[in-house]
């Protein structure tokens, strides 16, 4: 899913994937909002992003968040309520829709 800055933009980062993938998860069940990317950092990070307005990302974030941090090791999490387009650029490298 193309992302371009129109949108908040929540990120959760995780130490392994599978805390990652359970914080999406969540995210996605709790929240009117789209998985939009992920991204492996090294060294075992990885982070999640999701798109949608600024309440829902807010929610979904701190909710995905406690969800990480359950089962495994949540790092950082972030919401940003109107990045700027060019933010848009980085976070759909891993596009998740690519082919």
């Amino acid at each position: 899913m193309e992302y371009f800055g129109e949108e908040a933009l929540g990120l959760v980062e995780t130490r392994g994937m599978v805390p990652a993938i359970q914080a999406v998860d969540v995210m996605c069940k709790t929240a009117d909002v789209v998985l939009v990317s992920f991204e492996n950092m090294g060294s075992g990070l990885v982070t999640v992003m999701v798109k949608g307005d600024v309440a829902a990302v807010k929610s979904a974030v701190e909710k995905g968040a406690a969800a990480a941090a359950a089962i495994g090791e949540m790092t950082a999490s972030h919401v940003m309520p109107r990045p700027i387009r060019r933010v848009g650029k980085i976070v759909s490298r891993h596009d998740i829709d690519a082919d």
